[in-house]
């Protein structure tokens, strides 16, 4: 079986779609279905024909192509359970088949309720939403910081060299605030002037790295020394010491 090919495309001002082929089968999936136009140039451009559409939660950004793309392509559609336009419901611990390949499913509350995020383990390859992003984490619109916390620790359980595909261009933000409440952290130094350096050249920052995030993205780090004594919470617990980075980041 071939490696799938990925191709990532940017819509609106800051998000990303994301089509998976296999060049065996000529199957395509896309995660979410935020701008219909966007998808539809994308799809265009690699001359791929839409097979399936993954949502991973209710949000326009996320859904507001979707009826329209699901209608002109004819593709299978999965996610959360209330979406309009998505026929298959999914929750934690199911999964589906993508050309000869387990898609798993996990519940990631806390940035939305109903948040699922895709999880490839034969191809090292995890769409996370607006749950985990490169250096940071969505906020908490619906859920809190306790859940979103445990969200955050089922994902930190995939292997660190999973490729992580997140749906926003957050990251030179992300580093900065990351600096304040990290500053002595050397692997963060180096990325954020990496990120610096790729957001220069236009160059999008995204995927990422799990072990990369778990060096350098504080919302992964609460368990961290330095940071903990850094926020003088050396004996928090970790939902305790997120909960007060996450209340940082929404005002930084």
């Amino acid at each position: 079986m071939m490696a799938l090919e990925i191709h990532q495309f940017g819509y609106d001002q800051d998000n990303y779609g994301v089509l998976l082929h296999d060049s065996d089968s000529g199957a395509t999936a896309m995660v979410d279905a935020g701008n219909a136009e966007a998808a539809r140039a994308a799809l265009a451009s690699t001359g791929w024909q839409l097979t399936q559409i993954w949502i991973t939660h209710h949000h326009g950004d996320h859904t507001a192509g979707l009826r329209d793309i699901a209608a002109e392509t004819g593709a299978a559609t999965y996610g959360p359970p209330g979406v309009h336009g998505v026929a298959h419901s999914l929750a934690e611990g199911e999964s589906f088949v993508f050309t000869g390949r387990q898609v798993d499913v996990l519940a990631t509350p806390g940035h939305t309720l109903d948040m699922l995020n895709f999880h490839l383990a034969s191809e090292k390859l995890a769409f996370t939403g607006d749950t985990l992003f490169a250096m940071g984490c969505g906020r908490l619109f619906e859920g809190d910081a306790e859940m979103m916390w445990a969200s955050l620790t089922k994902l930190m359980a995939l292997e660190d060299d999973t490729i992580i595909y997140c749906s926003h261009e957050y990251t030179a933000a992300n580093a900065a605030f990351a600096l304040s409440v990290d500053p002595d952290n050397q692997a963060l130094q180096r990325r954020a002037e990496a990120i610096a350096e790729l957001r220069a050249g236009g160059h999008p920052t995204v995927p990422t790295i799990m072990a990369l995030e778990k060096e350098t993205n504080p919302f992964l780090r609460a368990g961290d020394a330095a940071i903990r004594s850094f926020l003088g919470m050396d004996s928090a617990p970790d939902s305790a010491v997120f909960a007060e980075i996450r209340r940082r980041k929404d005002s930084f």
